[in-house]
């Protein structure tokens, strides 16, 4: 069972998370969810949509302006607050790897942590356990935030992903984090080159044998465009496919740019799966 604020899901039910980025300079959108008013109701179509979190970002991951804490804060503590009172039952994750960000949100009533650099900074999980909030333990291969790999080389990816996360999860859970709220992340891209976020994807059963609940950030990445040689805004079918094979081999939640299209793949996966009947079963029996 996977646990975020009200809500609760099954372990082979997934959930998708709905990107919404407070920033002027995110790579996929260009600052489309920056204001107040777009990014609401970026919220709206989300979850009619089927997102069950909405994961608000206050800075680029990538390497850009410079953005402090007090920034990243004012970005997102008061709309966090302000989805909060719209949507009572939707879980609001924020993406920061700051603890004085975590501890504002989570006061403004953020349910998770989505700390995508992997513990650089150790108080964000102790902050996720003094208020029962979740947490999203990634692998980053040890880069600082906001920095992209150089000549990153690992004996064995996965088995390094799996120290780390599980690790972090551990720790995690020892502070005093519900383990039910606990997500481990593969962390495609961050820290890794194409052929590393591949063979992420190829072995993600190794991860989801762990028994933590596996979130994956697939959408629009650079590994998807390297792969198929496509700009950020052809990405689309590279992230499908690559949802549908992490969906075949036991991923429970997805980050997502593309909310409909997501669901309809992990519908279509879960059906052949045996998990869910069609929609509408009609044909031969007429």
């Amino acid at each position: 069972m996977l646990r975020l604020g009200r809500r609760e899901f099954d372990t082979h039910e997934p959930v998708i998370m709905a990107i919404v980025n407070r920033t002027p300079d995110s790579f996929y959108d260009q600052g489309a969810t920056f204001r107040d008013r777009p990014a609401l109701d970026r919220v709206e179509q989300a979850v009619a949509e089927g997102a069950a979190i909405i994961d608000i970002g206050g800075v680029k991951a990538g390497p850009g302006e410079h953005v402090d804490a007090a920034e990243e804060a004012r970005r997102t503590v008061g709309f966090v607050a302000e989805v909060r009172r719209r949507h009572p039952d939707v879980v609001i994750s924020v993406d920061t790897w700051r603890h004085e960000v975590g501890e504002a949100v989570c006061e403004a009533g953020a349910d998770l942590l989505n700390d995508a650099w992997g513990g650089v900074d150790p108080k964000l999980a102790e902050v996720a356990a003094r208020y029962g909030a979740g947490i999203v333990c990634t692998h980053a291969g040890g880069v600082e935030p906001r920095t992209r790999p150089h000549r990153t080389s690992y004996e064995d990816v996965m088995e390094d992903i799996l120290r780390v996360t599980v690790g972090l999860a551990e720790r995690a859970e020892a502070l005093g984090v519900p383990r039910e709220s606990i997500m481990i992340d593969p962390g495609h891209d961050f820290g890794k080159n194409t052929r590393h976020s591949l063979e992420a994807t190829r072995r993600l059963a190794e991860m989801t044998e762990t028994g933590w609940p596996v979130l994956v950030s697939l959408s629009n990445k650079d590994f998807v465009g390297e792969t198929l040689d496509k700009p950020v805004k052809e990405r689309l079918l590279g992230t499908l496919a690559t949802t549908a094979v992490s969906a075949w081999l036991g991923a429970q939640v997805y980050r997502v740019h593309e909310v409909a299209e997501t669901r309809q793949v992990l519908d279509m996966v879960r059906s052949i799966q045996g998990l869910r009947p069609p929609a509408v079963a009609r044909r031969g029996l007429a």
